[in-house]
């Protein structure tokens, strides 16, 4: 316990000098009921025995009760350890150049980074949230973080180019969660991809915001069994409709649609949930599936009110004691 207002237990001083006149007091009362027992006016010091005890305990309360409430002066800190339920989700954009087509408006790109941005605003302060952003290659844009604003901003920065990598999407969102770069053999990804061990993050998620066009290596489903095995979800958010569009990379017209059964199989090899932008019960259900983890948390907190509290009890106990034996407060 730390104070913050030291000097205010000068105020303990008090509680001695008040001892001493509360015996005086007693003294004085005790010589005057001698000297009326004498004269026959009052019972004898004998048939007085058993109170000697009582009249006590009220005095002795309200002084600790002044204990209480000096030390309430003093501005007491207490560290508690309180339980708090954390997590971390990855949003991992595809930021291809199909993203720049307009079959969602006013283009996938925009689509994915409203849905982004709402699923943010939604998380409590327990929940942080990484950004990843990849093409045919990836890279961490934002560390996990509970700064919304951050998480905004670097949303708001995004923007489209090169080819698609699903897996280099997944593979550097688990390199982001684990907090460190991650070596993985690709030939042992391919053939054993369920035993691969990179640790295990079971309060972690991933939300993949992608219209499922993968171009390039490595094999997400493939990553997607990792991610698996280290106990880390992946949700799939499609982004753009079956029909396509056709957009115009470097003076060429490219065909894109949704791939929906691409992004559905990803998920369904993490026990993830597949759905496509714009639902936005879509985006409570991915919080609510990610299975946060408990956490003891040392939080400093001020508890004059509790001194204080804890001092009015005590002296109102000492004053209804004092009335009912005595007929007084003191």
């Amino acid at each position: 316990m730390s104070l913050g207002s030291p000097w205010m237990l000068l105020c303990l001083a008090l509680v001695p000098v008040l001892v001493l006149a509360y015996v005086r007091l007693v003294r004085r009362r005790s010589r005057r009921a001698d000297r009326l027992a004498a004269e026959g006016l009052v019972p004898t010091p004998a048939s007085r025995r058993d109170l000697r005890w009582r009249r006590h305990v009220p005095f002795a309360l309200f002084a600790v009760a002044l204990v209480l409430v000096c030390v309430g002066l003093a501005r007491p800190t207490m560290s508690f350890a309180l339980p708090q339920r954390e997590g971390t989700v990855i949003l991992a954009f595809d930021v291809s150049n199909s993203m720049r087509a307009d079959d969602l408006e006013p283009t996938r790109m925009a689509a994915a980074k409203a849905a982004a941005t709402a699923f943010a605003e939604r998380q409590p302060s327990t929940i942080r949230i990484g950004i990843v952003a990849f093409g045919d290659s990836a890279l961490t844009v934002l560390r996990p973080t509970s700064v919304k604003e951050e998480v905004v901003a670097a949303i708001r920065r995004l923007s489209p180019s090169g080819a698609t990598s699903l897996g280099q999407g997944i593979f550097t969102s688990l390199s982001t969660i684990a907090g460190k770069p991650l070596q993985i053999d690709p030939s042992a990804v391919e053939s054993e991809a369920g035993e691969v061990d990179i640790g295990f993050f079971g309060s972690s998620a991933i939300v993949l915001l992608s219209d499922g066009e993968n171009t390039s290596e490595p094999d997400p489903l493939q990553l997607a069994e990792v991610a698996s095995s280290a106990g880390v979800r992946i949700h799939a958010i499609g982004i753009g409709t079956p029909e396509g569009a056709v957009v115009e990379i470097d003076g060429f017209s490219v065909a894109t649609a949704l791939d929906e059964a691409q992004l559905t199989e990803i998920a369904e090899v993490t026990d993830g949930t597949y759905n496509r932008a714009g639902d936005a019960a879509t985006l409570d259900r991915i919080y609510e599936s990610v299975d946060l983890e408990f956490a003891r948390v040392e939080k400093e907190r001020e508890v004059t009110a509790l001194f204080a509290a804890a001092g009015g009890l005590v002296l109102a106990l000492g004053s209804m004691l004092s009335i009912a034996w005595f007929g007084r407060v003191i």
